[in-house]
């Protein structure tokens, strides 16, 4: 298909919205990082700058996509997961540690984060090994393909460490989900996630108390024709107390100490009133400084460069994963509300084109897509408002980081070219 049917049949609308998330992003980082010695837009000494010449490439990645053959992206997508396996694998040994996580790698002009780039191979392997016309998601084999394809790169991030970009791969469950892997399988995952809160909030006791109380209610006031087998339900009570009990020790020995602060903080775990007055002062100083920045703003903000807490640097990192702070402080309510409904507009539209496909491949890529996308903008919002302990997790298309943006542009057109060619692969 020729450059300009590509261009007439481009999803116009998703670009739109991709390109006003990217602008209002800009603008933000631009409020957060502007200096009165600054000069210049297109300055790349200063973070705006650089994210300016990140946009630029953006945009020359968005033609290079364009032009390639969709087909392109599939026949190499095993390919492009074993690149990106071999570049996690060497962060071990060449990796440039900031913040300390060993995360990238150092190209001089700038830092490479190969986790991103992961994040569409896996996408990519996961949609060319589903749609393979011999796999059956339903059978036990290839569930386990499945899962190990999300695994692999997991197990290679944690010990970086990098809980939060690790936490993004298991959003591609729901793209198995989507395929016919038994729901019952999501229910084992929300209970395990549930026991795992609740036993680090109220201890392995009050948790086993809980589920002996419940389970006997179940079996008393049960249907007479309900009918449960004996094995799985015993797999089913084993499981729980393993959990239970392996909890405190995946807590303790797993988990950083900055990570186990966190939690503590977010689930008022923490009795000793200095030590938790310390904490705050640390590990939840961030979270403090954005609720109360937010706040600051009103209904309608303070204006652009405006803000006096951004302007002060009260809020860390106020550029990356704090940024929707800055929205709030400088264009309040109503700036929030605007950018969550541009955001619900765009993956409702997302959804709109996985569900048009007319190929496997591409609807479960475009799946693959959303999964990532949302359960960024979720944990990222949801983390900024302290709902959510912090894990460090960017907002797409709006956060400070060049790799950030390369890698979700790149997503988000490989999908509106498989859109665009998709009556020509029938």
């Amino acid at each position: 298909m020729s450059g300009k049917s590509v261009l007439k049949r481009l999803d116009w609308l998703t670009v739109l919205l991709y390109a006003v998330l990217v602008f209002f992003g800009w603008i933000n980082i631009y409020s957060t990082t502007f200096t009165n010695t600054d000069t210049s837009f297109f300055d790349i000494s200063t973070l705006y700058g650089k994210q300016l010449f990140f946009i630029g490439l953006s945009f020359l990645l968005i033609i290079i996509i364009l032009s390639l053959e969709s087909s392109f992206f599939e026949r190499f997508s095993g390919i492009f997961y074993v690149m990106s396996i071999v570049l996690l694998i060497g962060l071990f040994l060449f990796g440039k540690t900031i913040a300390g996580a060993t995360s990238w790698y150092d190209l001089g002009f700038f830092n490479l984060q190969p986790s991103e780039f992961a994040k569409l191979a896996t996408a990519l392997a996961m949609a060319k090994y589903l749609s393979d016309i011999q796999t059956d998601i339903k059978k036990g084999r290839h569930q386990l393909y499945g899962v190990f394809i999300i695994l692999v790169p997991v197990l290679l991030i944690v010990p970086q460490p990098d809980p939060g970009s690790a936490l993004i791969y298991f959003s591609l469950f729901f793209v198995l989900f989507r395929e016919g892997l038994p729901i019952k399988y999501l229910g084992f995952a929300l209970l395990f996630i549930l026991l795992f809160i609740s036993t680090l909030k109220f201890g392995v006791i009050w948790v086993s108390i809980g589920l002996g109380i419940l389970t006997s209610l179940f079996f008393l006031f049960k249907r007479a024709d309900i009918k449960i087998p004996k094995i799985p339900l015993i797999i089913f009570i084993i499981s729980c107390i393993v959990i239970s009990l392996s909890v405190n020790f995946v807590f303790n020995n797993v988990f950083e100490q900055r990570h186990r602060d966190r939690f503590g903080l977010w689930l008022g775990l923490e009795k000793d009133p200095a030590k938790l007055e310390q904490i705050k002062k640390t590990i939840g100083y961030n979270t403090y400084q954005s609720e109360k920045a937010i706040e600051s703003g009103g209904f309608l903000g303070k204006g652009f460069l405006e803000g006096t807490r951004t302007k002060g640097d009260f809020v860390p990192q106020q550029h990356t994963d704090y940024i929707f702070s800055s929205v709030g402080e400088e264009w309040g309510f109503l700036g929030t509300t605007l950018i969550i409904i541009i955001f619900t507009l765009f993956f409702l539209r997302l959804i709109h084109l996985a569900e048009r496909q007319k190929r496997d491949f591409s609807r479960m890529y475009g799946y693959g897509v959303i999964s990532i996308l949302l359960i960024h903008y979720f944990v990222n919002i949801g983390m900024v408002i302290g709902l959510l302990p912090t894990i460090g997790i960017p907002l797409p298309f709006f956060s400070y980081g060049g790799s950030g943006l390369l890698f979700f542009t790149a997503m988000l057109f490989v999908l509106l070219k498989f859109d665009a060619t998709r009556l020509k692969e029938l």
